[in-house]
C-alpha cells in the first residue's frame, strides 16, 4: 500500500521494539532493499527534525504526539521537510486538527492507519493520493474486518460497534493468559476492542477504544471529538479527556490541558474553553472540569497514558 522503493529512505519516531517501527523501518524497507535510517537518541520534536535534514528520508513513521510537538516547535514552519514524499501516522488517535495544520505547516501527505501488537502491524490505512483526513482508510489487502455489536453481530453501516480483524498475521494467544486469549479470539477473528463506524465507500472512522468511552447524560460519548475540538483552539497545545464522577457520582469529561505560551491558565480561560466546546459540539458534552499541566503523562511508545490521569490523585 505504502509503494516503497528500493531509493526510499525510512526513519522512524518510535525505536524499533514498537512493532509499528519493526515493520515500517526495518522489515519493510529490508524487503524492497531500501534504506532504514536509525538513531540512539531520545526521539524530541527537535531531534526528529535534525535527523531529517540530516539522513533526507523520504518517509517518516511518525506519532500523533510527536506531530503535535513539532508543529509547536518555534520557527517549525522554516524546518526543511522537502526529502519527505510521505508521513505515516498510528500508534494512537491523530486528532483530523492536527492532520490540518501538518498539511499547512508541511505539505507533506500524512498517511493515518491502526494496527495492534495482536495483529503484529497495520491493517488499516489511508493510502497514497486517496487520503481522507480524520478517516483511518481502507483495509490493507490480506486482511478482513467485521463491525459487531457485543453479542458478535454485524451493526448497520454508520453504526458503531467493535472492530474485529482476520489476517495471516494474528496472535495465537497471550503467553500464559488463556483467559484473555478467549476474551479476544473468536475463531479466525480478533476483537480489537476498539469502536469504528465504516461508511458506505468503505471508509473506516476511529470512535475510541471500548474502555475509554463514557456515558454522559445516558448517551455514549468519545473523549476523541472532545479533544479535537479543544485542539482547534489557539491556546491549546496539548490535551487529554478522561470520564470523572461529579458529586452525584456521575460520569462527565474532565480534561487535562497543556496551554500554548501566553496563555493564562485560570477561570478566565477555563470558561472560555468550555464555552469554545459547546459551541463546536452538543453543550452536554462540555468538560465540567479543566486541569491545567506543564505536560501529560507518556507510556513507552508515547501515547498519552489516559490510565495514569484517571487514577486516584493523579
Amino acid at each position: 500500500m505504502l509503494g516503497l522503493r528500493a531509493d526510499d529512505r525510512t526513519l522512524s519516531v518510535p525505536k524499533l521494539f514498537f512493532g509499528y517501527a519493526t515493520g515500517t523501518n526495518l522489515m519493510f524497507p529490508f524487503a524492497v532493499g531500501a534504506t532504514a535510517c536509525l538513531f540512539a537518541e531520545r526521539s524530541t520534536a527537535a531531534v526528529v527534525f535534525e535527523q531529517i535534514e540530516r539522513c533526507r528520508p523520504t518517509v517518516l513513521t511518525n506519532v500523533p504526539t510527536m506531530i503535535n510537538a513539532m508543529l509547536a516547535e518555534p520557527e517549525a514552519a522554516r524546518r526543511d521537510l522537502s526529502s519527505l514524499r510521505m508521513c505515516l501516522s498510528a500508534g494512537e488517535a491523530l486528532p483530523p486538527e492536527l492532520h490540518r495544520r501538518w498539511q499547512q505547516t508541511f505539505g507533506v501527505e500524512l498517511l493515518d492507519g491502526i494496527g495492534s501488537a495482536e495483529m503484529f502491524h497495520i491493517y488499516i490505512s489511508n493510502v497514497p493520493g486517496e487520503v481522507v483526513p480524520g478517516s483511518l482508510g481502507r483495509l490493507v489487502p490480506g486482511y478482513e474486518a467485521r463491525i459487531v455489536d457485543p453479542e458478535g453481530r454485524e451493526v448497520a453501516p454508520s453504526e458503531v460497534g467493535t472492530l474485529w480483524v482476520k489476517g495471516g498475521s494474528a496472535l495465537q494467544g497471550y503467553w500464559h493468559d488463556h483467559e484473555k486469549s478467549v476474551r479476544t479470539r473468536t475463531g479466525e477473528w480478533v476483537s480489537t476492542g476498539d469502536q469504528f463506524t465504516r461508511d458506505a465507500e468503505g471508509q473506516f472512522w476511529y470512535r475510541g477504544r471500548r474502555d475509554d468511552l463514557m456515558k454522559v447524560g445516558g448517551v455514549w460519548v468519545s473523549p476523541l471529538e472532545i479533544e479535537d475540538t479543544l485542539l482547534s483552539h489557539p491556546l491549546v497545545a496539548e490535551c487529554a479527556v478522561i470520564g470523572a464522577q461529579d458529586a452525584a457520582g456521575l460520569t462527565k469529561p474532565k480534561a487535562f490541558v497543556v496551554t500554548r505560551p501566553g496563555a493564562e491558565p485560570g477561570a478566565a480561560l477555563t470558561a472560555e474553553l468550555q464555552n469554545y466546546v459547546k459551541t463546536k459540539l452538543l453543550p452536554f458534552k462540555y468538560p465540567r472540569w479543566i486541569e491545567y499541566r506543564g505536560s501529560l503523562p507518556k507510556n513507552d511508545r508515547g501515547k498519552v497514558d489516559r490510565r495514569a490521569l484517571a487514577e486516584p490523585g493523579a
